[in-house]
Parts: C-alpha cells; sequence; structure tokens
C-alpha cells in the first residue's frame, strides 16, 4: 500500500459518480514544533467527537493475537521495509524509520466466493515520504478512501462505507474492475493541515476497546482505539453507516459490520471540539406581542458529552439525536439585536482530560433566495427572498457572487424583490444579505 505509486488510482473502466460525503472531518492537527521521535511528522490529530491520536510508532503488542516468529501482533502498523526499516530495531529518524506510519486505519472486507465478490476497504489518516523513503523535508500526510473489488458482472455498484458511499459503474468486470483510491491533504512538505479536509473523520473504534497494553520501550501502558489484529464491530461513523456494504446487478446486496482498526489515543490534554453550524431567529405577528423563536445548530462530541445554550435563561440543553454529534435547540426569546448566543460543549465524562469550550456564535435572520433569474433578451436579473424577520423586516441587498453590488431588494412584508439591469454578462451566482446578519447565495437561472 505505498501512499505515492498509487495516490489517485481508478481503473478505466470505472467511473466513479456519485459521492455522499459532507461532514466535518478532522477538527485539529498539532500546529508543531516538529521533532525526530515523530519522524518531524505532526504529533496528533484530533477530530469532532473529541478523540486525539499519536502517530501510531508504539511497538506494544496485543494480547488478544498471540504473535508469530517474524511477526508480531502490533497494535500499530508497522510494517518492516528490508533496507528502510527494521521494526526489530529502535525506531531513529531517518536511518530507522518506516516510509509509511499511520494516525488511523480502519480496514474491512467483503468475500463472496459463490458471487465471484471480493471487496476490500481502507479507511487511513497517512505519514508517508513524498520521495518514498525516509527523508527530512520530504514529510507529507493525507487521508485515504480505498476501494478495490473483483465482481463478475458490468453494471453499476453503490458501496456504502463508514465515510459515505461511491457508486460505480462497470463496463469491464473481473478482477479489481472497482479501483479507486481518494487520497486528500497531501501539500507542501510538513504541511498537515490538508488532511483535515479528507473523507475520515471522526475516528471509528472498536465496540470493544479501547484497549490497553504494555509498551515495551517506554515500560510504561499505551491506550488504543481498536487491535489491527482483529476484525470487531465498531462505531463513530458521522453517518452512523457502521459497516460497509455492496449493492449491484441481479440483486447483489452484501455487508459486514466489522473492521479492523488501529489508532493510539493520546494522553495531550486538548478541549472539547465545537463548530458553529447555524444560529438564527425568526419573529412573526402574534395576537398582542411578536412569536420569536431562536435555532442553534452545533457540532460536537456525541453523548455523554453536553451542549448547553448559556446565553440563555434559563440555561437550554442541546440534544443530539443518533451519536453523530449534530446538537440542537430552540429558545423562544424575542432577541434584541445585534445579539450573540453562548455555546458550552463538555465531553469530560467520555474522555477524562477534555476541558470545555465556549463558542460565541452572532445571531442573525434566515435569508431564503426564492428566485434568481436573469434573462438574455432584457439583460435584467430578477432576485426574490425573504427574511424570518417578518415583523421588523431588515434591509435585504444583492451581490454577485464575486462581490459585485447589484442593488437592494424592495417590498414592504418579509419577501422583497430586485429587477434590475445588469451587464456584460449575468453572474453565476446571487447572494442576497441582510442587515441583521442573514444571508443567502444561489445558482443564476438563464433565461431566453
Amino acid at each position: 500500500m505505498h501512499p505515492l505509486l498509487s495516490k489517485t488510482t481508478i481503473a478505466l473502466v470505472v467511473s466513479a459518480l456519485a459521492q455522499g460525503v459532507a461532514q466535518a472531518a478532522l477538527f485539529a492537527v498539532d500546529p508543531g514544533p516538529y521533532v525526530p521521535a515523530n519522524g518531524n511528522f505532526a504529533s496528533w490529530y484530533q477530530d469532532t467527537h473529541g478523540r486525539t491520536l499519536d502517530l501510531c510508532l508504539s511497538k506494544a503488542v496485543s494480547s488478544r493475537v498471540p504473535s508469530a516468529p517474524g511477526a508480531p501482533s502490533y497494535m500499530c502498523l508497522l510494517n518492516p521495509n528490508p533496507g528502510i526499516f527494521d521494526d526489530t530495531q529502535p525506531i531513529v529518524f531517518p536511518t530507522n524509520f518506516p516510509d509509511e506510519a499511520f494516525w488511523f486505519t480502519g480496514d474491512g472486507s467483503i468475500v463472496d466466493a459463490a458471487r465471484g465478490i471480493d471487496l476490500t476497504y481502507v479507511s487511513a489518516v497517512e505519514a508517508a515520504f513524498s520521495g518514498g523513503d525516509p527523508l527530512e523535508g520530504d514529510q507529507v500526510s493525507f487521508g485515504r478512501i480505498r476501494i478495490r473489488v473483483d465482481v463478475p458482472t458490468a453494471g453499476t455498484y453503490v458501496i456504502t462505507h463508514p465515510y459515505g458511499v461511491d457508486v460505480f459503474n462497470v463496463d469491464t468486470p473481473g478482477r479489481r474492475a472497482i479501483n479507486m483510491t481518494r487520497d486528500i491533504g497531501i501539500g507542501s512538505p510538513k504541511t498537515y493541515d490538508g488532511a483535515l479536509k479528507a473523507d475520515i473523520g471522526p475516528f471509528l473504534r472498536s465496540l470493544n476497546g479501547p484497549y490497553i497494553e504494555p509498551n515495551p520501550v517506554t515500560g510504561s501502558t499505551d491506550t488504543f482505539v481498536g487491535d489491527p489484529n482483529l476484525e470487531e464491530a465498531f462505531t463513530g461513523s458521522p453517518f452512523n453507516t457502521n459497516y460497509i456494504r455492496i449493492e449491484g446487478p441481479n440483486g447483489l446486496d452484501l455487508r459486514t459490520t466489522v473492521m479492523a482498526i488501529s489508532g493510539k489515543l493520546s494522553t495531550l490534554v486538548r478541549p472539547t471540539p465545537i463548530i458553529a453550524e447555524r444560529s438564527t431567529y425568526s419573529r412573526t405577528a402574534g395576537a398582542s406581542a411578536p412569536v420569536a423563536h431562536q435555532d442553534v445548530f452545533v457540532m460536537a462530541p456525541p453523548p455523554p458529552a453536553t451542549v448547553t445554550l448559556d446565553s440563555n435563561t434559563p440555561v437550554l440543553n442541546l440534544t443530539e439525536a443518533n451519536t453523530t454529534g449534530h446538537w440542537y435547540a430552540q429558545s423562544a426569546t424575542n432577541p434584541t439585536l445585534p445579539s450573540n448566543l453562548l455555546v458550552t460543549a463538555d465531553n469530560h465524562l467520555a474522555i477524562p482530560t477534555s476541558t470545555p469550550t465556549s463558542l460565541s456564535m452572532p445571531l442573525t435572520d434566515l435569508v431564503v433566495i426564492s428566485r434568481a433569474e436573469y434573462s438574455l433578451s432584457s439583460g435584467q436579473i430578477t432576485v426574490v427572498a425573504s427574511t424570518s424577520d417578518e415583523t421588523s423586516p431588515p434591509i435585504l441587498t444583492a451581490t454577485s457572487g464575486t462581490g459585485v453590488a447589484i442593488g437592494a431588494l424592495s417590498g414592504s412584508g418579509a419577501e422583497k424583490s430586485l429587477s434590475t439591469g445588469i451587464s456584460p454578462i449575468p453572474p453565476a451566482k446571487v447572494q442576497v444579505t441582510s442587515s441583521n446578519g442573514g444571508s443567502d447565495t444561489e445558482e443564476v437561472v438563464i433565461v431566453q
């Protein structure tokens, strides 16, 4: 599995049609300084569920799977490479260092000889070297999804996995008819934040873990989110798809709910991650006073973590539905603008070293564009948008997607419109911004 010889390999007979990936993946990465003990790589990555994994270089071995002569059952993937890395000797950079190492791996397979299916699945956050061999200045990291499948029949195959959905059209069946590797994050050497944008995250973990094993080098113990020597039931998918599934022609529908997971939990004390998604209000006319509510959406670790809206009186608990880390609450407070909401996430019950994090979120109205249209014959652009503040409608202003002013929308109510000439060409997108902070962006529809 050399990372750079097959960085993005897709068989010619396969077309990747769709990918259901839309999540905040990893949350943070070690900003440095970097040390030779870690090969001058980032020492850790933290996910949105609050787990921080070190670069896995421990020589702890599994107490569940016996080692074989010359093949220790390491809890980290330490693959020997003759002339490059001898796992029986101390790890020293760069003279005896793995040419690939991992912060996280999650590997699974589906084999059905009767149906002619042989699927392998790889997910990883990997450390490697742009030139192949360990060399100072060549360090890179990336998140990887790899799917390889032998299929017996041409047709469309849908593969659902913990980090999304990939769809493939196979014209020529056979060995590795599906052969896709998606690596995201490889940038300038020793720049490690690119992997934060990859498909991986949050980290998967064994339902039977965490596992604690003695480290023969340090004499202390290390803690791991899984055992890569075992395929086990797991959790952590951002979509709650804690399985690998392949669907295809002739009613094909196979799945597995077990994977081999590796990752060493860090002892580093990190704050609870929290990501603002939306904080908006709405107001409508009531019998004697406006009827208002505030909607708050954040990403934070799932329960047993807690998330509270501290700026509300009384303090309001957010709720989380399906362990994916998406939290929501609604308050009936009629806001006085401008206003900020204070939200706090606390994950110390799951990770004792985790410290609470408070986040200030500006409260805005919700703006929705219902029409964005440009007429080629008249040269007129028409924009219709509404605000969620029906009792005190703010000013709505339209700009092009590149920030060029188009004009103010007019109307006496919450829905306002604008029709004006624009030249020499129509904008690809239009943005409507409210004087109370809300905004929406839409593609412009071109008509004759």
